[in-house]
């Protein structure tokens, strides 16, 4: 890929593996690690390029010039698309959920800064993801990507985050899910009686299960897989002062930022999930940190200790 030396670039070296410890009255012997793809990319953070890398080899090899994508003003999925674009020499185009933003809107600011051009569409547009006629670009030069990276090159790519962890050393894998991209995506890179666990962040998601599904071959159907739905905090980018303390927290001890659409709510369930006895005794759990930290910007200043 051509990188522009103006940016800072991919670092997938910085990938590290964490230890912490899950279980605040050391009960099961059950040990954690993260897997911290949060560090190789201010934007392009955890499992974003993952997702997106399939996509932008495509749209190169295919001679496209530009990138379109859709998301919502404060998407991780939209700056790393425009972050992405930059890095290869593509122009992006995102598509916005919703009204311009009335005041400043840190995630559209920085994607402007690598380059991406937004539409604003209505909801009911959006939903039906309806493609602009005012785009000057013709469609014949675009590459359309799904919101989050959806879909089976999407998915093909997480499966890559499996050369960064030994796999035989865990006996579960957890990730936070929003689209099921990633999920799909670790499922189709797991051993074949390693259960990946899911930890929905939206509210009452019941498609997403079949979402998921809808990525796998019917062998990988086979695999063991769960989404536990109980620990939303409200709904998608919602968050509760609980959540808050408990990312502060969860930083004092680890030294681990969090975010509170994704991150936040995934290690807050692992804790739980842990002191309920959810994982047999000797556990070994890989939690997969999957960025998007600058979400955390859009709230208000000394917020999080971080």
């Amino acid at each position: 890929f051509k990188i522009y030396a103006s940016m800072q670039a991919l670092n997938l070296k910085n990938i590290s593996l964490d230890e912490i410890n899950v279980h605040p009255y050391g009960k099961n012997e059950i040990s954690a690690s993260v897997l911290r793809l949060d560090k190789v990319h201010p934007d392009i953070s955890g499992n974003k390029w993952f997702k997106l890398k399939f996509y932008v080899e495509d749209a190169i090899a295919k001679k496209k010039s530009a990138i379109l994508t859709f998301g919502g003003a404060w998407s991780n999925h939209i700056i790393a698309t425009a972050a992405a674009g930059k890095l290869n020499g593509l122009q992006s185009i995102g598509l916005i959920r919703g009204e311009k933003p009335a005041i400043g809107c840190h995630t559209l600011e920085k994607a402007a800064e690598y380059g991406m051009k937004f539409i604003f569409m209505s909801r009911n547009d959006y939903k039906q993801k309806l493609i602009p006629a005012e785009l000057t670009i013709p469609q014949d030069d675009l590459y359309i990507i799904n919101e989050g990276g959806y879909g089976e090159k999407g998915a093909a790519g997480a499966a890559t985050i499996d050369g960064y962890y030994p796999a035989k050393k865990f006996t579960h894998i957890i990730c936070a899910v929003g689209t099921g991209t990633t999920m799909a995506g670790l499922i189709k890179g797991a051993l074949p009686d390693q259960p990946v666990i899911g930890i929905s962040v939206l509210k009452n998601n019941t498609e997403l299960l079949a979402e998921v599904d809808s990525l796998l071959t019917i062998d990988e159907t086979k695999k063991p897989y769960a989404i536990i739905h109980d620990y939303h905090f409200g709904g998608y980018a919602k968050h509760t002062p609980y959540l808050i303390s408990f990312m502060n927290e969860f930083y004092r001890e680890t030294s681990i930022p969090a975010d509170f659409v994704y991150t936040g709510k995934l290690f807050a369930a692992v804790k739980d999930l842990a002191r309920k006895n959810y994982f047999p005794a000797g556990s070994r759990l890989l939690i997969i940190h999957s960025g998007g930290l600058q979400g955390n910007n859009s709230l208000a200043r000394d917020t999080l200790i971080f």
